[in-house]
């Protein structure tokens, strides 16, 4: 009985998301499904670039923007409490200055070229990130970035987790600047003095830039360096583009491995905690997907991972099935399916709940990043398509009184589509056939 009441559940959520891409209805699906405008404005999943970002700084070498807090949003991902997304971009020839910050950061580079330098009690690590190279910060170590490129801006994208309160982090710089104090300046004249064997005027000069009353601070967290001095910096860095997963603390890159789905239609880089040590700390997998125009990423959900979708380059069309937001409060017996949809763009967000299924359309070449939430032992079912398709393991006498239809014709239609994880969005008729019951 626990067996067709899952198979039930699952087929429900395949025809729902089905009958977008492929027109089938099923008996009773048209009255109970509710659907999001399609803009996203009434989406609790999607943040859009412009609207959901607040900017924590900004001048004329680049910004740190950080995602609103996703709990805010909605109570279906409440469980996000603890994370927020920060963008990070920045021109050529820039340095973002020396801090700590009471978060774990997983920074991922996702466009540019960049330095990142790591600072510790006994001693620095500097490494060189490239396009899809991935690093962890933990809480509370100095780092600094540098984009040594002359011509192209560098973007990044950051998973911060919070250690001290939920939710909320504090970025502390070394340096005072118009955008804050240095966290230095917090300390009384004795303990300065004490700490640095030298006189407190001395150390406001050096330290702060004050002198006879008068404050020099810089004009923010993100300067302009000399080439000279980007060329010392980059002359003791370390190169990250090795093609083997990195040692334990040092950068690993995405794409230099073999990718886990791959057609003519996408490609599917992914990184699990299993597979490498500063994941598994964070419990978080890591994924790269490119998709080519009019290519479909099929219906599918994740087991126990909440995904944090964040598009880099080009455009797509989402669709999300899961209960309505009311119903998911009122904990109603009779379960109605509502689909979420929205038409996403470069830097947008998209949050995709556990067991949630989902479907995208790329309406041009595509790119996206994912931060994968619960990572560890996490299964990806696929509900159409050749392989991975958890649809295809049901028996027949399952489907028999699961589905209006025969089990043999259901698996007829479901053995139908030859391609698996990435199809074409739009197949012509003599391609796709039509299914007669």
């Amino acid at each position: 009985m626990l067996s067709a009441r899952v198979s039930l559940l699952l087929g429900i959520l395949f025809l729902a998301s089905l009958s977008v891409s492929l027109g089938i209805s099923h008996r009773g699906h048209q009255e109970s499904q509710e659907e999001s405008d399609s803009s996203g404005r009434n989406n609790p999943f999607y943040f859009s670039s412009d609207r959901s970002f607040n900017t924590l700084f900004k001048n004329q070498y680049g910004h740190i923007r950080v995602l609103q807090r996703f709990d805010q949003r909605s109570k279906q991902i409440q469980n996000l409490e603890n994370y927020r997304v920060v963008e990070f971009k920045s021109k050529p020839n820039t340095l973002l200055l020396p801090h700590h910050a009471d978060a774990d950061f997983l920074l991922v580079v996702l466009n540019g070229r960049a330095l990142l330098t790591l600072v510790n009690p006994d001693g620095r690590d500097s490494y060189i990130l490239e396009q899809g190279h991935a690093q962890r910060i933990p809480a509370g170590t100095t780092f600094f970035l540098v984009n040594p490129n002359d011509n192209d801006n560098l973007r990044i994208i950051k998973l911060a987790i919070p250690v001290n309160n939920p939710h909320r982090f504090q970025d502390f710089f070394l340096s005072s600047t118009e955008a804050q104090q240095s966290y230095l300046q917090g300390f009384s004249k004795n303990v300065l003095e004490a700490s640095f064997d030298s006189d407190f005027n001395e150390i406001n000069k050096v330290l702060f830039g004050e002198e006879q009353g008068e404050e020099s601070e810089q004009e923010g967290v993100i300067v302009e360096l000399k080439r000279e001095q980007i060329q010392e910096l980059m002359r003791h860095a370390k190169s990250s583009s090795r093609k083997t997963l990195s040692s334990e603390d040092e950068p690993f890159n995405l794409r230099n491995q073999k990718p886990i789905y791959s057609n003519k239609f996408g490609r599917w880089y992914e990184i699990t905690p299993e597979k490498n040590p500063q994941l598994k700390d964070l419990d978080v997998f890591l994924s790269s997907v490119d998709m080519k125009e009019g290519s479909l990423l099929m219906p599918h959900y994740n087991s126990k991972a909440i995904v944090i979708m964040v598009i880099n380059e080009g455009e797509a069309n989402i669709e999300l099935v899961g209960p309505r937001e009311q119903q998911q409060q009122q904990q109603e017996e009779s379960w109605q399916v509502q689909r979420y949809a929205a038409e996403l763009s470069e830097d947008d967000v998209f949050v995709i709940p556990a067991a949630y299924p989902v479907a995208i359309n790329a309406t041009s070449n595509l790119n996206f990043f994912v931060f994968g939430i619960n990572g560890e032992n996490n299964q990806r079912n696929f509900l159409a398509g050749e392989k991975d398709n958890v649809m295809s393991e049901i028996p027949t006498e399952v489907l028999d009184v699961t589905f209006p239809a025969s089990g043999e014709k259901v698996e007829k239609l479901i053995q139908k589509q030859t391609q698996s994880h990435f199809v074409d969005a739009q197949p012509d008729e003599q391609e796709k056939g039509r299914f007669v019951y």
